[in-house]
C-alpha cells in the first residue's frame, strides 16, 4: 500500500471483509487535522482490489483538500465498497458497513456517494451514528446532490467570467457528462441561467429527461468530451480527462461535479499548455459536504449554509487569478492552498 502512487501520508487505511454479508470494503482516512474524517461511501464494480484501494486513497485526499478550502470542520476520508452487490445481499452489506464505520469510533463519518442510495444510508445509520446526509431539519440535511450542484454552478459562473469574459451564462454552451443527482440538478440550474446544454449519460431515460425539460442536445458519453462547447462539466466518475482528451477537447473551460476529473499530471499539463481553464473539482463541488457537515454538527441555518456554498464562486475566482499571475496550473495552486490550511491546523493542535 505504501508504494501505491495514490498514498499520501494517510493516517489510516482499513480493509473490511465480512464473509456473512459479502461486504468487501476499504475505508481510507487521509487526515483528521481539522476534525473527524468526512467523506462519502462509493459502491462500484472495480477491476480488482488494487483499483478500489487506489480510488479510496485518491478520493480521501481530495476530501481533505475539499474540506480545508471550504472551511468545513472535518478532515478527509472515503469508503469504497467492491461491487457488484446482489439485491438480496444489499441490506446485509450496508448493515455490515455500518458496523465497520462504527468500529472507528467517530474518526470517520460516512455519507452518500456514487452507487449508494438514501435507503442504503438508512441501513448504515441503524448500526452507527457516524453517518450524515439522511435527516432533514429546517431544510438542512438529506440528499446533498442539489447543494453540490449549486456550488458547481457558481463555480462555473466564476470560470466563465474568468475565461470567457462573460457576466452570465446566457447562451454559453455547456456539455454535461453524467446526469445523476448532481448532473441533473446542475442541468436545471444552468438552464435557468440561459445556458445551452449538451448532455450524455449511460441511461437513455436520463438523457430523454434532460432533453425534454431543459432543451438539451444529446451526445455519447465519450463523444461529449470533445464536443463543440464552451464549458465541459464532468459529473460522473473521475479520471476522464486523459492527456489524449485534453489535447483534443474543444471546450475552453473544464468545471464539473465529478471528483478527480484529471487522470494524471500529464493531462493536467496538457490542459495548462493549451490555455484551457480548469476549475479544480474539489473546490467547486464542495456544496454537498458543506451541507453534510452542517447536518452532522446540528446546524440548521439554511441561509448561512447557502451563503457558504455561494462563496465557492469568489474562491474559484481567486484560485484562477492566482494561477494566471504565477503561471501555475490552477490545480497546483488549489493543492498548495489546501496543504497550507492543513499544516496550520496541525501546528495549532
Amino acid at each position: 500500500m505504501f508504494d501505491n502512487p495514490a498514498f499520501d501520508g494517510h493516517e489510516r487505511v482499513l480493509a473490511f471483509n465480512d464473509a456473512a454479508s459479502g461486504l468487501r470494503a476499504f475505508i481510507a482516512i487521509h487526515s483528521t487535522a481539522l476534525g473527524p474524517a468526512g467523506g462519502g461511501c462509493r459502491l462500484w464494480r472495480y477491476a480488482d482490489g488494487e483499483a478500489a484501494l487506489s480510488d479510496a486513497l485518491r478520493l480521501s485526499r481530495g476530501m481533505s483538500y475539499k474540506n480545508a478550502l471550504a472551511g468545513v470542520p472535518m478532515g478527509g476520508g472515503k469508503a469504497v465498497i467492491l461491487g457488484p452487490v446482489p439485491d438480496e445481499r444489499r441490506a446485509g452489506v450496508f448493515a455490515a458497513f455500518g458496523r465497520a464505520v462504527d468500529s472507528l469510533s467517530g474518526t470517520y463519518v460516512t455519507a452518500e456517494d456514487v452507487g449508494v442510495s438514501p435507503a442504503d444510508l438508512e441501513r448504515v445509520a441503524a448500526s452507527t451514528p457516524y453517518v450524515s446526509g439522511i435527516v432533514v431539519r429546517n431544510g438542512v440535511g438529506g440528499n446533498p446532490a442539489p447543494f453540490t450542484a449549486r456550488g458547481v454552478c457558481v463555480g462555473i459562473e466564476a470560470a466563465a467570467s474568468f475565461a470567457l469574459g462573460r457576466s452570465g451564462l446566457d447562451g454559453v454552451r455547456v456539455a454535461i457528462q453524467g446526469l445523476g443527482g448532481v448532473g441533473m440538478n446542475l442541468a436545471g440550474a444552468l438552464h435557468a441561467r440561459g445556458a445551452a446544454l449538451v448532455v450524455a449519460d449511460l441511461a437513455p431515460v436520463r438523457i430523454e429527461e434532460a432533453c425534454d425539460r431543459y432543451g438539451a442536445a444529446p451526445a455519447g458519453v465519450e463523444e461529449i468530451l470533445t464536443a463543440d462547447a464552451d464549458i465541459l462539466a464532468p459529473c460522473a466518475l473521475g479520471g476522464i480527462i486523459t492527456e489524449d482528451v485534453a489535447r483534443r477537447m474543444r471546450a475552453t473551460v473544464v468545471a464539473g461535479g465529478a471528483n478527480n476529473q484529471i487522470a494524471d499530471a500529464a493531462a493536467g499539463r496538457a490542459l495548462f499548455e493549451r490555455g484551457i481553464t480548469y476549475a479544480p473539482d474539489y473546490v467547486i463541488n464542495a456544496g454537498g459536504i458543506i451541507l453534510v457537515s452542517a447536518e452532522y454538527f446540528g446546524a440548521t441555518d439554511l441561509g448561512g449554509i447557502e451563503d457558504r456554498i455561494d462563496a465557492i464562486g469568489p474562491r474559484t475566482s481567486r484560485i484562477l487569478e492566482t494561477a494566471r499571475m504565477t503561471g501555475t496550473p490552477s490545480g497546483v495552486v488549489a493543492d498548495q492552498m489546501a496543504r497550507e490550511v492543513l499544516a496550520g491546523a496541525r501546528v495549532d493542535a
